[in-house]
């Protein structure tokens, strides 16, 4: 999965209304549901019941993300909406700034740096507003008072030392008891989450199952058992109504092969069968046909600091047939890319099958991609699905956009790029170069290599999402620079890929640290692995002058100086990182990784976050989704559906909070 960076290339002018409000270190966009319009009565009707299923796990995400998330989320939500003081007070504005952090971030903790949120109120102000509330806007407990209920909750809002990080990622901590994330239940400790799926696994199977993907693991009368999200176990409630959603939804599906996959993740979700999930999974990547396509289930392993157990996440898509050449062009030509890759023939795959790659205009957000999402996705991540049936890969077009349109006239090209000639670099070439380096990431990147007979796919651990990622840039990087893609008519010549060079070493090596706060190093997976890129390019390219970091007026810059040398660099370290992989190399890994993509030089993090402060730009971006409302006629027949952008971002979240109220407060 590729996540957003900073873009510095300019976008092209367009009446829709991308910008909305900005708080925090957040601004939020909007993004076009362009071509909606097009779609037949039953790809729109079909869109609008995914549409459904995408939004009824949000409260999955909030008590995977934290144990307290929801009952702190309809506190402050109750606050927001029923305070008979001030709104225009400090307190109220505090408390607004901090529920809208809490809503886009699905839960007390940074989205992205998974640091706990500072309130910008007092414990005090909060109990005197709570007081004032009805009591049973609160959900209290049995018994419980209203000061009880404070006393219970307030530490885990106020105090720095309860659940400080989301994910830690720090080495030498117990990842699990240290990490706030509710995916391992009270008391279990690192050592024996490890022990017990190193146990359940079966290195002789070439199949395995992503083991503990779908369930809690907790101790219970002092032993270790998984507790399965599945209809009946934990989470049933709402996956019960997903699957409500799923049903309406497949008589509308758009070939018959999605209606099997629909039919197959109904029964993954009844049963939470890990076997069942990986016939789900081949189905899915082989349902090409079609126009419209959707993600709904547990999925990407970030969240945990293991790298096993999946967040919820959805989103509903239709394709982009004319942007779609683009990418057909790269999973058409897969096996010369693989054959021609920089690393050891021994880590290849002799046979690339099931590639399939598209851009898709995303339709609807959810979970772990709502609101802030990735601008390209590959799935599935079973490695053996991957190497037996291969992958799907889509590049999220209109997200892209919006992103494009959001950047243009921020001031950063003018603040941070060297010089008028690489601006004008940039703005040539820059938009394009990004879509591409998307796609090589997604179709071919992540699809690539193999791992060697006997290597279990979790022996990286807390390392592993960022060496993956960290491949699959690479492998983007080195072709993108490539021949091969003017050949294809991808690029239009062999200058445009240093526009990607260029931006990709200043935002690895200074602008992403403008998401650090002073005295932070770099926790979250795809910023450790640009960082770990830029920085092991630069400290190897040093001997002949590669890459510099120069002074001009007291700025430092980045300064490429020799583009094909950095391109000699790109695939050294893609070779390396695929063998690390392909071996199962923790150690090799972690080196890697602590040595390059975690720790922040503080004199240039403190001179970078002067310059970006004077921008007033936010470093972070996510969405406010479309609003679907189906036409009906006398018998209750959708006859239309029509798409709607005018929601504000608190009414989104207060309506998602109401009509997909899904899970008690606290889910044991």
């Amino acid at each position: 999965m590729l996540m957003a960076a900073s873009s510095l290339a300019p976008a092209v002018a367009d009446d829709f209304k991308y910008t909305d409000e900005q708080f925090a270190d957040i601004q939020m966009l909007r993004y076009k549901v362009a071509g909606f319009d097009q779609l037949s009565l039953r790809q729109k009707t079909l869109v609008y019941y995914l549409s459904e299923a995408a939004l009824q796990g949000r409260d999955i995400l909030f008590d995977q993300n934290g144990r307290y998330n929801l009952r702190i989320r309809r506190l402050l939500e109750a606050v927001y909406t029923d305070y008979k003081g001030d709104r225009q007070g400090d307190f109220y504005r505090a408390l607004t700034v901090y529920l809208k952090r809490v809503w886009f971030s699905n839960g007390i903790h940074h989205h992205y740096g998974s640091e706990k949120f500072v309130p910008g109120f007092t414990e005090a102000d909060l109990r005197a507003a709570v007081r004032q509330l009805d009591p049973a806007r609160l959900r209290l407990p049995e018994g419980q008072t209203v000061d009880a209920f404070c006393d219970e909750l307030f530490p885990v809002i106020f105090d720095p030392t309860v659940m400080p990080m989301r994910v830690n990622q720090r080495a030498g901590d117990d990842l699990v008891l240290t990490s706030a994330g509710n995916y391992y239940g009270p008391g279990v400790t690192q050592e024996e989450a490890e022990a017990f799926y190193t146990a359940k696994k079966d290195l002789s199977n070439p199949r395995p199952v992503m083991m503990g993907l779908n369930s809690r693991l907790v101790k219970q009368d002092g032993r270790l058992t998984e507790r399965v999200w599945r209809s009946g176990g934990l989470y049933g409630q709402a996956i019960d109504r997903i699957i409500v959603c799923l049903e309406k939804a497949r008589p509308f599906a758009d070939t018959p092969e999605q209606a099997k996959v629909i039919d197959k993740l109904i029964e993954y979700y009844r049963t939470g069968d890990l076997h069942t999930f990986d016939d789900y999974c081949i189905l899915w990547l082989n349902d090409t046909k079609g126009t419209v396509d959707f993600v709904n289930g547990f999925t990407e392993t970030y969240g945990d600091p293991l790298g096993m157990k999946a967040s919820w996440e959805s989103i509903v898509n239709f394709k982009d047939h004319e942007a779609t050449l683009r990418t057909e062009k790269l999973s058409a030509n897969a096996q010369w890319f693989e054959d021609h890759s920089p690393v050891d023939a021994r880590f290849k795959k002799e046979e690339c099958r099931g590639i399939s790659a598209k851009v898709i205009t995303a339709a609807m957000l959810g979970g772990d991609l709502y609101p802030s999402t990735a601008i390209g996705i590959n799935l599935p991540n079973s490695d053996w699905v991957r190497r037996e049936h291969g992958s799907k890969s889509v590049t999220i077009g209109n997200l892209t956009a919006a992103y494009n349109h959001a950047a243009h006239g921020s001031g950063m090209d003018a603040e941070f790029v060297i010089d008028d000639a690489t601006r004008q670099l940039i703005a040539r070439y820059g938009d394009a170069c990004d879509e591409l380096h998307t796609d090589l990431h997604e179709c071919l990147g992540h699809g690539s290599g193999k791992l060697l007979p006997g290597t279990d796919p979790d022996s990286l651990r807390a390392y592993g999402a960022t060496i993956e990622e960290a491949r699959a840039d690479l492998f983007g990087l080195y072709y993108v620079a490539d021949p091969k893609l003017v050949e294809l008519g991808l690029t239009p010549d062999m200058e445009a890929y240093k526009s990607q060079y260029y931006t990709y070493m200043l935002n690895g090596l200074m602008t992403q640290l403008v998401r650090i706060k002073p005295g932070f190093t770099i926790e979250e997976a795809h910023m450790r692995n640009r960082a770990l890129i830029a920085r092991w390019a630069y400290e190897h390219g040093r001997d002949k002058n590669v890459v510099e970091l120069v002074k001009r007026d007291g700025k430092t810059y980045v300064q490429i100086n020799d583009y094909a040398a950095l391109r000699g660099l790109f695939g050294e370290l893609l070779a390396e990182v695929q063998r690390i992989k392909s071996e199962g190399d923790f150690a090799a890994a972690r080196d890697l990784v602590e040595n390059y993509g975690v720790k922040v030089d503080p004199e240039l993090h403190k001179e970078i976050l002067a310059r970006y402060e004077q921008l007033h730009l936010s470093p972070y971006k996510g969405f406010i989704n479309p609003v679907y409302t189906p036409v009906r006629d006398a018998e209750g027949r959708i006859t239309d559906v029509r798409v709607s952008y005018d929601e504000a971002y608190d009414e989104q979240m207060l309506r998602y909070s109401r009509d997909y109220n899904t899970l008690p407060d606290i889910n044991d």
